[in-house]
């Protein structure tokens, strides 16, 4: 089945969300130097002010899911993107240390909701056969976003803007944020939505205009994946029928963030200077790791609905494991600095099509649709709760040697891939109403 315009615009669309999450991420790498001489922080001071948007974003993945059930995902995704319009702002008018941390936190709900409703969106429109490499849009963008912080934060850093120059790195992220909130007027609801509210028609005409090919056969499969007890929508998460799909979700949440990707993300810069590159080297060596990332990224969306799920995630977390090790090394010798770029791009290219590529897809596939925003809003809430306790406590472990933090990720992939050996089932080619009996027989 060919996709038709409605489908990939709104794709796209519902995707920015996802452009704006990885370009909050990463901009902070390029101004954790002048924040910390302005503000004469610590390395404890300088984890916290990064952590504080991350706390957000723990916040935000939690919530997320009671809006997008409410309102509609794509209503939410539109309050979101005001969020994101107020963080780039704030932060960039900040008038002291706190305001920046209280408009990070702001930025950082944005990131952790659109975590869980960006892909939820796209996967609740997607035909099956489609719905990785769609869904993988939203990892595509975030990936995106990230490259576009480093060049920004690079091609600001050559502008000599003195003391104004982390605000511009922050402010420019304004931009997109309005392009994104303008541009969710264009884009239907999730017919899966509107069949829960019990608005068939409505559902109809969206599956017709996203280019269905059998069109009431698949709204008679989502009509009875929903519970025709009235009042499921309350239904707990928590309960044993849904054991397997709630452990895949906090586990690969949890050995997303193991990997050690977003420290490397947030402290690139910092990483590259304890190894002794200098400032304009490190952001230069940033953009080479950001376009790495995007490439590998495409690749694994490329093939993601052909090899799977699983065997993405084998081979990603035995080559994170090899090149995690390799830097730990370095570290803790001090030997062999100019291996410390390549071993880095090598950790990315591996998560990149890996983990990068996989986690929002799988997500947005194992729950049934009546706990699927509760679902998603828990793996995506222990996705970043690591992330904060990882982030937060890097730069201390760090402070007393290199060499800690990379040993633990590298045997943390280890550990990630016996897991996924054993545990994980495939879910390439599956309907989200096919996998939600599935996941029901296995627990």
């Amino acid at each position: 089945m060919r996709m038709n315009g409605v489908l990939i615009k709104s794709t796209i669309v519902a995707a920015l969300g996802g452009l704006l999450f990885g370009f909050d991420t990463a901009v902070i790498s390029g101004t954790t130097h002048a924040l910390t001489e302005l503000y004469h922080l610590t390395p404890g001071s300088l984890g916290f002010t990064v952590l504080i948007a991350l706390v957000g974003t723990t916040v935000g993945a939690m919530f997320a899911g009671m809006p997008g059930e409410r309102f509609g995902r794509r209503d939410s995704l539109r309050g979101i993107a005001i969020l994101y319009l107020i963080s780039a702002l704030g932060s960039a008018m900040a008038w002291n240390w706190y305001a920046l941390l209280f408009f990070r936190f702001v930025g950082g709900i944005g990131i952790g909701a659109s975590s869980v409703l960006g892909p939820m969106y796209i996967a609740e429109i997607a035909p099956a056969r489609q719905r990785g490499r769609l869904v993988g849009c939203f990892q595509i963008n975030i990936v995106i976003g990230i490259l576009l912080a480093y060049c920004s934060n690079y091609l600001i850093g050559l502008s000599a803007l003195g003391g104004m120059e982390w605000r511009w790195k922050f402010g420019v992220c304004a931009i997109p944020s309005a392009l994104f909130f303008l541009m969710l007027f264009a884009i239907p609801r999730s017919p899966r939505w509107l069949a829960e509210k019990g608005r068939i028609a409505e559902a109809r005409n969206v599956l017709e205009r996203t280019g269905e090919s059998d069109v009431e056969r698949q709204l008679q499969e989502i009509v009875a994946s929903i519970d025709l007890e009235h009042g499921q929508d309350n239904e707990p998460l928590f309960q044993r029928r849904y054991l397997l799909p709630i452990f895949l979700a906090i586990t690969i949440g949890m050995f997303n963030q193991l990997s050690g990707i977003n420290a490397v993300l947030y402290y690139l810069n910092d990483i590259f200077a304890h190894a002794g590159f200098s400032k304009m080297s490190s952001d230069l060596q940033a953009v080479v790791i950001g376009a790495t990332n995007l490439f590998f990224t495409l690749l694994g969306m490329s093939i993601i609905d052909k090899a799977g799920r699983k065997i993405l995630l084998l081979v990603g977390a035995l080559g994170m494991a090899g090149c995690l090790g390799g830097v730990a090394f370095i570290f803790a010798t001090h030997r062999n600095q100019n291996m410390l770029l390549w071993l880095l791009v090598g950790f990315i290219a591996s998560f990149a099509v890996s983990q990068g590529a996989v986690i929002w897809v799988y997500l947005s596939e194992v729950f049934p649709t009546r706990v699927r925003a509760k679902g998603q809003s828990l793996g995506s809430f222990t996705h970043w709760a690591m992330n904060t306790l990882i982030s937060g406590t890097f730069p201390l472990l760090a402070a007393s040697s290199g060499a800690y933090p990379f040993m633990f990720f590298s045997v943390m992939m280890v550990v990630q891939f016996f897991v996924v050996l054993f545990v994980y089932p495939e879910t390439k080619g599956v309907s989200l109403e096919a996998m939600q009996k599935r996941m029901e027989a296995h627990s």
